[in-house]
C-alpha cells in the first residue's frame, strides 16, 4: 500500500450526474493501485439530481467522512420561487436568454456576495475539522476536486496548515469557465476571484486538467506542474449492457445526459424535419432519445421543427440505463455550448461515447478538444452549428447505412481513456508528489 489519500469533493453519492462520476470511479481503482481513498463530503449537500445506483461502484474500504454543510440556497431558492428538492426548469440558467429580473438579481448576488461559490461558508469549518481529524486518521495526501472551487480553497488551507503535499484537480477551469462572464462580477468581486485562482494554481504541488487546452491555458498561468488526466469510460459498465429489446430495429439519434439550450443544434433539427419529409421510410424509423436533464427549450426546438412524434424524452436516468440508451444508439449526438470557451472543453460524456461504440456526431468548433479526440479515435465528426450541409451529408451517410444493415462506426484503440488506466496515471502522479517513487515523473 502506497499510502492514504484524502480526496475533498462536494459531489459523491447518491449525488448523480456527471460532477461526481470522476472520483466516484477513481476511487473505485486507486486502490487496487496502493492508494487507500478517504472522502470528504457534505452531509446535506443541494442534490440536481439523485442515483442511487452509485453507491454500488464505491468499494467496502474506500472511508467516507462526511459533514453538515450550510449553503444560502434556500434564500436563493425563495426569490425564485421554488421548494427543496425541485430542480430549476433551466438546466443552466447562468446564461439564459430568457432569465428574468430576479434570476439575473439573485445570479448577480451569488457571484458578488459568495465568492468562489456559494459553498464557501464551508471553508474554514472544514479547515478546522479536518485539521483535527487527520491528527488521529493521517493521510499522505491531498486532492481537491472542482467545481465548486471552494473545495480547491479548503485543501489550501489545509496543506498550509499540515504541510501535506496537494493535487487541485480542475474538472472545469475557473475563471475561463463559459460562465465566468454571465456572473455579472463587480469589477471589485473579479479580481478577488483570480486572486484565489492564482493562489490556488500557485499553491498546490501538482495542477490536474481534463482537457489538453485546459492544461495548456494554466500552464501560462502559473510555475507550477500542470498535468492532464481526461476523464473516461469504465470497461466494467460496457460489457454486461444489452440493447434495449426493439430499439436497434430504429434510427435513435440519442443524446445522454445535460442537455442545455445554449448547445440547441437548431439547423440540426431542422436537417432532419427536411428528410422526414421527403423520405417516409425515414419518418417513421426517426427516433430522437433524450436520456438526462433536458432543457424545455430543446424540447420545444424539436417540437416547432415538426418532429415531436419522433420526440422520446426519458428524463434523468440511473447511470447504467444511461449506458444501455448510448450501447442502443445508431447515431450519439454530442453539441457543445454556443460559447468560445467550450473550444477546450471534453465533455464527460464523450468518453462514454466512444466505449459504446457508435458513431458520434459532434456540433461546436471543428478546432477545438472535442474534435481532435473524435479525429484521432474515428469514432465520429463535428460540424459546425450552422454547417447545413455537413450535417445533412452526415444524416444521409447514417441513414444509408442504417437500411444496409451496417454501422459506420470504425474506431480505433480507446484503452487509454479506460478508468482503470487513468486511475494507474493518478496514482503514479500520487506517488511523484508524495516521493514514493523516489523519482520525479516525467512532465
Amino acid at each position: 500500500m502506497s499510502g492514504r489519500v484524502l480526496i475533498i469533493s462536494y459531489y459523491w453519492p447518491p449525488t448523480g450526474g456527471s460532477g461526481v462520476q470522476r472520483w466516484v470511479k477513481f476511487s473505485k481503482y486507486l486502490s487496487s493501485e496502493g492508494w487507500q481513498p478517504v472522502i470528504y463530503t457534505p452531509l446535506n449537500p443541494e442534490m440536481t439530481a439523485v442515483d442511487e445506483s452509485l453507491a454500488a461502484e464505491i468499494p467496502q474500504d474506500v472511508e467516507v467522512v462526511r459533514r453538515k454543510i450550510f449553503e444560502p440556497y434556500g434564500i436563493y431558492r425563495r426569490l425564485l420561487g421554488r421548494r427543496r428538492g425541485k430542480a430549476a426548469a433551466e438546466v443552466n440558467p447562468i446564461n439564459s436568454r430568457n432569465m428574468s429580473l430576479g434570476k439575473r438579481l439573485t445570479m448577480f448576488v451569488r457571484g458578488n456576495c459568495f465568492i468562489p461559490d456559494p459553498r464557501c461558508f464551508w471553508i474554514g469549518p472544514s479547515v478546522r475539522f479536518l485539521k483535527k481529524y487527520l491528527k488521529v486518521h493521517p493521510v499522505d495526501v491531498i486532492i481537491s476536486t472542482g467545481p465548486p472551487h471552494s473545495m480547491h480553497l479548503i485543501a489550501l488551507g489545509l496543506s498550509r496548515a499540515t504541510g501535506l503535499p496537494w493535487v487541485a484537480d480542475f474538472r472545469d477551469p475557473w475563471t475561463r469557465m463559459f460562465y465566468f462572464k454571465h456572473l455579472g462580477l463587480t469589477s471589485l468581486s473579479e479580481r478577488i476571484h483570480r486572486k484565489l485562482e492564482k493562489k490556488v494554481l500557485d499553491g498546490a504541488d501538482v495542477v490536474v486538467a481534463v482537457s489538453p487546452l485546459v492544461r495548456d491555458e494554466f500552464r501560462t498561468m502559473t510555475d507550477t506542474r500542470v498535468e492532464l488526466i481526461t476523464n473516461g469510460y469504465d470497461v466494467a459498465d460496457f460489457p454486461q449492457v444489452q440493447d434495449i429489446p426493439g430499439e436497434r430495429s430504429f434510427f435513435n439519434l440519442t443524446h445522454t445526459g445535460l442537455f442545455a439550450s445554449d448547445g440547441n443544434p437548431e439547423i440540426l433539427w431542422e436537417v432532419l424535419a427536411e428528410k422526414a419529409a421527403s423520405d417516409k421510410e425515414f419518418a417513421e424509423s426517426l427516433r430522437i432519445r433524450l436520456a438526462g436533464r433536458t432543457d424545455e427549450e430543446i424540447r420545444e426546438s424539436i417540437r416547432r421543427a415538426g418532429l415531436g412524434a419522433n420526440l422520446e424524452d426519458r428524463g434523468y436516468l440511473p447511470h447504467g440505463e444511461a449506458v444501455a440508451e448510448q450501447c442502443s444508439a445508431t447515431v450519439l449526438l454530442l453539441p457543445l455550448r454556443k460559447e468560445p470557451e467550450y473550444r477546450a472543453v471534453l465533455p464527460g460524456k464523450l468518453f462514454e461515447y466512444l466505449a459504446a461504440r457508435r458513431p458520434v456526431l459532434g456540433i461546436g468548433q471543428s478546432d477545438g478538444a472535442m474534435a481532435a479526440i473524435l479525429s484521432d479515435t474515428s469514432a465520429g465528426e463535428t460540424f459546425d452549428w450552422e454547417d447545413r450541409e455537413g450535417l445533412r451529408d452526415f444524416v444521409d451517410r447514417q441513414w444509408k447505412a442504417f437500411r444496409e444493415g451496417r454501422s459506420l462506426y470504425c474506431g480505433k484503440d480507446i484503452s487509454a481513456y479506460s478508468r482503470r488506466e487513468l486511475a494507474r496515471r493518478m496514482a503514479e502522479l500520487l506517488d511523484t508528489v508524495t516521493g514514493k517513487n523516489n523519482g520525479k515523473a516525467d512532465q
